[in-house]
């Protein structure tokens, strides 16, 4: 499901990024842009909650019981495991977060006995829940029995080297990254870069008329198209600074990746400059 949501999202916003490519300013090309922005909009979030479905784990030993949901990581020693129940044991229900897709539950909601739940789960028929002093988590291992009985015998054994509590949450990797002053400066630089070419576009399109977007193989511009086609470029230049500014932060989560994660982010800068070199050649193109 993620999947196909995944390509009817982007075949959509590059289908009405097209069209807006085809028409001169006015109200159908401000229609189509909105569309494809809209479209464009959920592909981050799409993308990244695949991620977690992917790579979402429950990993259980004596000592410590580790939640891994995308970046959202939850390391919980045995010893601050309260007690764990199937979702059937509550008194009154407990309702999923609202918004969430199948295979893709997470958020947060309040039981009024309880107090705050936080869902790091796929299936919500196969909900466990295991309480500790801070908050009360609603998982769905596959074999939720087994779970629970391997739980509670971490439990009445006890912990051999008693582990520190650590909450890894994806806004961290951020603030993490931003520390860094290599990383701060390609991400405003980037950014900065994609602000400025999507100005510059926009400040010309009025005062062009029909313009190249290809060239030949014999070198020579292609058909030309209404100057208002010059959008796309700024669009898929931003397209590519957000792919590339979240597949840095997923490498920049270990030290020994994060390498790959500057020399991801310095692409990203060097792609938005190519396509400011672009649409200087294109403007100078005589038609």
């Amino acid at each position: 499901m993620h999947v196909t949501l995944i390509i009817v999202a982007a075949v959509l916003a590059a289908l009405f990024a097209v069209l807006a490519s085809q028409e001169s300013i006015g109200l159908r090309f401000t229609i189509y842009i909105l569309v494809a922005a809209i479209a464009f909009l959920p592909l981050p979030f799409l993308v990244y909650r695949l991620y977690s479905l992917n790579h979402a784990n429950y990993r259980l030993n004596r000592d410590i019981l580790t939640l891994t949901w995308g970046l959202r990581v939850e390391q919980i020693p045995v010893s601050e495991v309260e007690w764990v129940r199937p979702l059937e044991a509550l008194a009154s229900p407990l309702a999923v977060p609202f918004f969430h897709l199948p295979g893709a539950i997470t958020g947060f909601r309040r039981h009024r006995d309880i107090g705050p739940v936080e869902f790091l789960a796929s299936d919500a028929k196969a909900l466990l829940l295991v309480a500790t002093s801070k908050r009360v988590f609603a998982i769905s291992p596959q074999d939720t029995a087994g779970f629970m009985q391997s739980i509670q015998r971490a439990i009445e054994m006890g912990s051999l080297s008693p582990a520190a509590r650590q909450s890894v949450y994806p806004t961290f990797v951020v603030v993490q990254a931003w520390d860094s002053m290599l990383a701060r400066y390609l991400w405003l630089a980037g950014l900065f870069l994609n602000i400025g070419l999507l100005a510059w576009v926009t400040l010309l399109i009025p005062s062009l008329g029909r313009i190249p977007l290809g060239f030949l193989p014999s070198g020579l511009a292609g058909e030309p198209v209404p100057a208002a086609g010059l959008i796309l470029l700024p669009v898929v230049s931003l397209f590519f600074y957000i792919t590339g500014w979240v597949a840095g932060l997923i490498f920049y989560r270990r030290s020994d990746h994060r390498p790959l994660a500057h020399i991801v982010w310095t692409g990203g800068v060097f792609s938005t400059l190519l396509f400011l070199v672009a649409v200087m050649f294109i403007v100078t193109t005589p038609v």
